[in-house]
C-alpha cells in the first residue's frame, strides 16, 4: 500500500521554523498499529492520519500520533492538516473563508481557513470552549527559582502570579519579568522532587514573559517539566487554553475579545508565533481562537506493508 504525505511548519511563514507536522490527507485502509509505526519512522512531534468516512461531508476524522503514542488533544496537528488539505487539493477554498470540522478524540473541533487571491490557504484558525480549574496554591518562590534555576528577583509579581491551572492537564503557569529568564531557565529535577510541586499534580511548567524583543508578539512562552528534555523546546499549541483560562483569572482583565500573539522558541530555535483570541465574560466556560500561519516543506510516498 502506498500513502501520500506533506510535512508543513506550523505557526511560522518561514522555512525551517515553527513545528513540523505530518499529514496522511487519505489513511483510510491504515490500522492503528500501522499509523504507530509511521509515527515512529517519521520520527517528528506529530504526525496526522485523516480519514474521510462520509464523503459528502465537510468533517474529517483526525488520529494524531507522536513516535511513542496516539495524542489526546492537539492544537498544532489541527493547523497543520487543515494548511496540507487546502494546499494539496483535498479541500477547495472557494470563498474567502472556508469552515471545515475535525473530529478527533470524540470531539469536534470547528476550523476556518483563509484563502488568499489565488485560493491558496494564508491563514487556519480552530475555536474550542475551555472550562479551567484555577488553583492559587502553589509553591513558595523559593521553590519555583530552584527548581527552574533562577533568582527569586526574576519572578514576577507585580501584574501576573502563579497559578495552577487545569483544562483537562494541569499546567503551573509562573510568570517572570525578562524574556531572557524564560530562555535561560533549566528545569531542576531534583529540586522540583523537593519543593511542593509534585503535590499540586501539576504535569508541566508553563514559563511566560510579557516582554519580547519581537514586535510581532506579546508573549514569550516556554514548557518545562520532567518529562521535557533541557534543550527542548516543544509545542505549546496544548498549553493556550490553560494560558487564556489564566489571563482571564485577573481582576484587571475586563470582560471582552481579547487578541495576543504568543511566541515560543527564539530566533535561532524553531520559533512559532500564535495567535490567541479569547471570549472572557466572566464565565465558568472560556471561548479561544487559535490561528498562524503554516509553510510546506516536503511530501512524499510511502510504502506500507499490510499487517
Amino acid at each position: 500500500m502506498k500513502y501520500n504525505y506533506y510535512i508543513a511548519d506550523v505557526f511560522t511563514k518561514t522555512l525551517f521554523s515553527g513545528a513540523q507536522i505530518a499529514v496522511f490527507p487519505n489513511s483510510e485502509g491504515l490500522s492503528k498499529t500501522l499509523m504507530q509505526l509511521i509515527a515512529r519512522e517519521l520520527n517528528l512531534s506529530q504526525t496526522v492520519f485523516v480519514c474521510h468516512p462520509h464523503k459528502q461531508s465537510t468533517t474529517r476524522v483526525l488520529h494524531i500520533f507522536s513516535p511513542h503514542n496516539e495524542i489526546k488533544s492537539a492544537g498544532h496537528p489541527v493547523i497543520a492538516t487543515a494548511f496540507v488539505l487546502a494546499s494539496c487539493g483535498e479541500l477547495i477554498l472557494s470563498q474567502p473563508i472556508t469552515a471545515i470540522f475535525f473530529e478527533h478524540n470524540g470531539g469536534v473541533v470547528a476550523v476556518n481557513i483563509t484563502a488568499d487571491e489565488n485560493g491558496k490557504p494564508s491563514f487556519v484558525q480552530f475555536s474550542r470552549k475551555v472550562t479551567a480549574v484555577i488553583d492559587r496554591f502553589t509553591p513558595k518562590d523559593e521553590e519555583i527559582a530552584s527548581f527552574l534555576s533562577l533568582q527569586i528577583s526574576e519572578l514576577d509579581h507585580n501584574k501576573y502570579a502563579p497559578r495552577l491551572v487545569s483544562c483537562g492537564l494541569p499546567y503551573l503557569i509562573i510568570p517572570v519579568w525578562q524574556y531572557d529568564s524564560v530562555r535561560k531557565a533549566r528545569f531542576n529535577d531534583a529540586a522540583w522532587n523537593q519543593s511542593i510541586a509534585p503535590q499540586t499534580a501539576a504535569q508541566e511548567i508553563l514559563l511566560f514573559s510579557p516582554k519580547t524583543p519581537f514586535t510581532d508578539a506579546d508573549f514569550n512562552v516556554r514548557l518545562l517539566g520532567s518529562r521535557i528534555g533541557l534543550q527542548e523546546d516543544p509545542p505549546v499549541g496544548n498549553a493556550m487554553g490553560a494560558f487564556a483560562a489564566y489571563l482571564c483569572s485577573f481582576d484587571f482583565m475586563q470582560k471582552g475579545t481579547y487578541t495576543f500573539a504568543v511566541d515560543r522558541g527564539d530566533a535561532h530555535n524553531r520559533r512559532s508565533v500564535l495567535s490567541l483570541e479569547m471570549d472572557n465574560k466572566g464565565e465558568q466556560s472560556l471561548t479561544i481562537r487559535v490561528g498562524g500561519e503554516a509553510v510546506m516543506v516536503a511530501e512524499g510516498v510511502m510504502s506500507v506493508p499490510e499487517l
